[in-house]
């Protein structure tokens, strides 16, 4: 009976011994990089492959030298989680260990995505279609859903206002639903509460300081002239002036794909709730997606007791007080619109 017992002690005791030089020998093949030159090595992982799959791709990459440490490390530490199809960069000497991690936190190459203030979201829909071969359909349907804005503004029939222009950084297969929501959630980081508060003071809901930066964006590109055309706004608004905003009629016509390129007299007629010649106040909705700055002049407009601005046709503005300066500085920088 003891030779058995010794035996059996015999045999857990090298099992034991066994383990420990297989979790020695495991622990350093999968921490260990394979022979390789530094540097980035293309890596790409597709939609519906499996770890076996993806560990053959990397040994056939030459980035691990053996799959097995690869498969057993994610069984054993990472089941729970999935390794992220994409476009990778990898840096190479890259242990196994390395190469789980990169790909269960989908660090995936990321691409620039520039989008200029003052587009429509149609118009944003043709840039990005242009630029980025995107479709354009597809997000001029996710824009269409006012539900991710609605929650600040429940008047909202779009997202038209609410997608924040600037550069994005998206993986190679982010699909149009996914920047429209991108674009939204970076504007509600960016309207802070502290901006809920001013918009409060100035009698402001979210939705009206929107379609007042809309109008800011859309009349002038210059940075310093945005607080003062801003203040012209406010001052209007104030008086229950009507605010004679030009842009306000092109984004009408352009709904009705009717607007030509230039703006004429006879357009000023136009009847559209949009037309801020006719009807006085904010128009019922954003005539662009405006960028920071603008949402920020909207906001924070420059006080001065200027009523009037015109076009000096270089891109700045002529500001004036009284309706005799504001005529004068017409006849002198603009030409008589065509009938």
């Amino acid at each position: 009976m003891r030779d058995v017992l010794r035996i059996v002690r015999l045999g857990l005791l090298l099992g034991a011994v066994l383990l420990l030089i297989a979790a020695g020998w495991f622990a350093i093949q999968y921490n260990t990089a394979a022979e390789a030159a530094a540097g980035t090595v293309p890596f790409e992982v597709e939609e519906g492959w499996n770890a076996t799959r993806i560990a053959e791709a990397l040994k056939a990459h030459g980035i691990i030298t053996r799959k097995w440490p690869f498969l057993l490390g994610y069984r054993l530490f990472f089941s729970g989680q999935s390794l992220k199809a994409g476009e990778y960069r990898l840096e190479t000497p890259l242990s196994p260990k390395q190469a789980v991690q990169a790909l269960i936190q989908g660090q995936v190459q990321l691409y620039p995505m520039t989008i200029p203030e003052g587009l429509t979201r149609r118009e944003t829909a043709r840039h990005l279609n242009q630029e980025y071969s995107l479709d354009a359909e597809a997000f001029l349907a996710a824009s269409a859903d006012p539900a991710p804005a609605q929650a600040w503004d429940p008047e909202a029939i779009d997202l038209e206002g609410y997608l924040l222009p600037e550069t994005y950084h998206f993986p190679k297969e982010t699909t149009p639903a996914e920047i429209v929501e991108a674009m939204v959630a970076q504007f509600r980081d960016l309207f802070s509460d502290s901006w809920k508060e001013r918009a409060a003071e100035l009698g402001l809901s979210v939705r009206d300081v929107v379609i007042l930066a809309s109008l800011v964006e859309k009349e002038t590109s210059r940075a310093e002239e945005r607080s003062l055309v801003a203040g012209v706004f406010h001052n209007r608004l104030r008086i229950s002036m009507k605010l004679d905003c030009d842009p306000t009629i092109v984004y009408a016509l352009k709904n009705t794909d009717s607007y030509t390129g230039r703006l004429r007299y006879k357009d000023l007629k136009l009847d559209s709730s949009y037309n801020t010649y006719l009807y006085p106040g904010l128009p019922p909705g954003p005539i662009a997606n405006p960028g920071k700055a603008s949402l920020e002049a909207a906001l924070y407009p420059e006080d001065v007791d200027y009523l009037y601005f015109v076009s000096r046709n270089d891109g700045s503005h002529q500001f004036s007080r009284t309706y005799r300066e504001h005529v004068n500085a017409v006849n002198r920088y603009q030409r008589r619109r065509s009938p």
